[in-house]
């Protein structure tokens, strides 16, 4: 059955950041009012003239960025499981405007009490979770490949790079400075991506414009980019903005100039189309030009950051980075890589 063209809307809002509070329930009235934003952006998006079916959020929306806060710290204050409070309150809006709610927050695993992850979900229009990715490429929290044996022996191949099969397409979703990493969103298109959804929270940079568009023309998918309003990253004066959504060839088909709050960028997603083209055996099908076994022995050979880096102890703070990076250093300056 064909899917018909559906409507997704980023809904760009500022957050408040809750590092600062001292107790769990002081870090919580920040979240729980970062949540109560959310829900009023997203009634707003659905109840305007244009109504989605598909609203993105920022990334740290809710939490905001932990900074130097001490991962026990952290964990005990403000990180939430997914399911849990947090995706809870958003499904309550999924049933009622039957939409998809993509979304971004701190995670804590009970497999992993003492560690914490930057995850990213989807959940559907019965409010399930039908996605969580955990960012993979991080010096800040615990990346799945820091732990990758265990990871793997707990959610499988599937649980590191899942894609969602539904009515609106094959869905993927990724955050912030993952769609600098080509390899990631390659990987979601080789497992059938079609639409990749992205919260952000990073401050404007013609280099983070340009990734967006250039991962969704080489892998001809969607991608909804969802930026933070105000300021953005781990700073109080660098500014957000720059919501968009690209289609599969590269094209912005909406853009949010400013980094003011809103839920005017929004555009038709057309799966059809996206297909079709696909398909086509004219040049404009790059993925069908996908000459990946030239490419094949040189990334069986690459061994840069290494797996399980941090599988013996959890991270508490950047400095538990330090030991892994110098290896990867070390293992570029072997290669050639770096002189």
């Amino acid at each position: 059955m064909a899917i018909q063209p559906w409507r997704a809307t980023c809904i760009q809002m500022t957050s408040k950041i809750a590092c600062n509070a001292t107790t769990k329930d002081a870090a919580w009235d920040i979240i729980n009012a970062n949540i109560a934003n959310a829900l009023s952006k997203i009634r707003a998006a659905c109840e305007g003239p244009n109504p989605p079916k598909l609203v993105v959020l920022p990334e740290f929306v809710f939490q905001g960025p932990q900074r130097g806060t001490p991962a026990s710290q952290w964990i005990e204050r403000a990180c939430a499981t997914i399911p849990g409070p947090i995706t809870e309150t958003l499904a309550d809006l999924c049933r009622e405007f039957d939409i998809y709610i993509a979304g971004n927050h701190f995670e804590v695993d009970p497999k992993w009490p003492d560690r914490y992850f930057n995850s990213s979900f989807l959940l559907d229009p019965s409010g399930e979770v039908i996605l969580r990715y955990r960012r993979i490429n991080t010096g800040s929290w615990t990346s799945p490949h820091d732990i990758l044996d265990e990871y793997r022996d707990a959610y499988g191949e599937d649980g590191i790079f899942p894609v969602a099969d539904t009515p609106l397409g094959r869905l993927a979703i990724y955050p912030c400075g993952e769609v600098n990493v080509p390899e990631i969103t390659r990987v979601f298109m080789l497992r059938g991506a079609e639409v990749i959804l992205h919260p952000n929270n990073e401050p404007l940079t013609p280099i983070a414009d340009m990734a967006k568009q250039c991962r969704a023309a080489e892998n001809m998918m969607y991608l909804v980019s969802t930026n933070l309003a105000g300021t953005a990253g781990f700073s109080d004066t660098l500014t957000g903005g720059h919501s968009m959504i690209v289609d599969y060839r590269g094209t912005r088909i909406a853009f949010e100039e400013t980094a003011e709050e809103t839920v005017a960028c929004s555009a038709m997603i057309d799966v059809e189309a996206l297909r079709d083209a696909r398909k086509d055996l004219g040049m404009g099908n790059s993925i069908l030009r996908g000459r990946f076994a030239m490419y094949r022995d040189y990334y069986g050979k690459a061994e840069v950051y290494p797996a399980n880096g941090l599988a013996e102890k959890a991270v508490e703070s950047n400095d538990d980075f330090a030991p892994v990076q110098k290896i990867a250093l070390d293992n570029l300056t072997k290669a050639g890589i770096v002189r």
